[in-house]
């Protein structure tokens, strides 16, 4: 059966959820082989195999974490001339992008980005993605070579399915490129306990008319309730209320969780962009005419600091 390489997303051996929602989708081209590299990367196996994966290259030369993504790149051109896989699926974020794209260019192959859904095709894995704010869905393939295709997060659901997992080493040649550019520090970014935006199962944004910094304890008040991410609107993050790395939008964090709630957002095309692809909108916003409550599936026409305290008790008091 034709193998999928999957790359994989971990911390010292933590697989994330993209990750393994990768291999649900790698399932439905053919036989799953992850491919995982840095520190930690056999601890990996195990919850690979328990989610399809039949095979499990692995790497842990120093060079992945001494240096920035060219040596991920030299491995996964590697793994393709090891696997000859129909296709090689990377998670959509910043890196796993730039990852995709520079091995799109080694193999010569085409790519596609952002995908929300994938298929397998009488000539070659169909992928969904949404375009123009998520307007229109278009479906497409890659017509040249190995296609490579990042798939957003929270676009499949895990679904764990014993597999063998077997780890072998991989042998890795670096390029003479993949000592260019050195990490020489990294800084831990404070953990607010919250799940990774991008990630998130549920997301809860607050926007202009939360109405200063402080009034933000509400927003993450509501997300807590739900053990949601706390994101904002490019107002909010440009006045200062909220953090940049928090801003959902067309310049900031493209998010599609299972549950969206926009309180106090307008719903510009800006912001629009960032999160039309999520399962379920709820908005709450005092302004009946709102762009936003053109595309919710469920709308609030009130004021947030009204609304959302009292969803949040609401919430609270069916958790107990």
């Amino acid at each position: 059966m034709a193998e999928v390489l999957v790359f994989v997303d971990h911390v010292d051996g933590a697989v994330r959820k993209p990750t393994l929602e990768l291999l649900t989708l790698a399932r439905r081209l053919g036989e799953p082989v992850a491919v995982a590299l840095g520190a930690g990367a056999r601890g990996t196996a195990g919850v690979l195999g328990e989610h399809g994966a039949v095979r499990v290259l692995t790497s842990e030369a120093a060079e992945f974490a001494d240096y920035l993504v060219v040596p991920k790149v030299d491995a996964l051109q590697a793994a393709v001339a090891v696997v000859s896989p129909v296709a090689v699926l990377v998670p959509s974020s910043a890196e796993g992008k730039e990852v995709a794209a520079r091995l799109a260019v080694r193999i010569g192959s085409g790519i596609i980005t952002d995908a929300v859904d994938l298929e397998a095709g009488e000539s070659g894995p169909v992928a969904t993605q949404s375009a123009f704010a998520a307007s229109f869905s278009v479906k497409s393939r890659v017509s040249r070579g190995v296609p490579v295709i990042t798939v957003k997060p929270n676009s499949a659901p895990v679904e764990p399915v014993a597999a063998a997992g077997a780890v072998e080493e991989l042998a890795v040649e670096f390029s003479a490129a993949a000592t260019g550019t050195k990490v020489l520090l990294r800084t831990p970014r404070a953990s607010t306990g919250r799940p990774e935006l991008t990630e998130a199962a549920i997301v809860v944004s607050g926007g202009r008319g939360v109405n200063g910094a402080e009034n933000f304890a509400v927003i993450e008040a509501l997300a807590d309730s739900l053990g949601a991410a706390v994101g904002a609107s490019r107002a909010a993050v440009d006045a200062g209320w909220y953090p940049h790395t928090n801003q959902v939008g067309q310049t900031g964090k493209s998010v599609s969780p299972q549950l969206y709630i926009a309180s106090g957002i307008s719903g510009a095309i800006q912001h629009r962009a960032g999160m039309q692809t999520s399962k379920t909108i709820v908005a709450v916003n005092k302004d009946a005419e709102a762009p936003i409550f053109e595309l919710v599936d469920f709308g609030v026409v009130g004021d947030l600091f009204d609304v959302v305290p009292q969803l949040t008790e609401e919430i609270n008091t069916r958790k107990n």
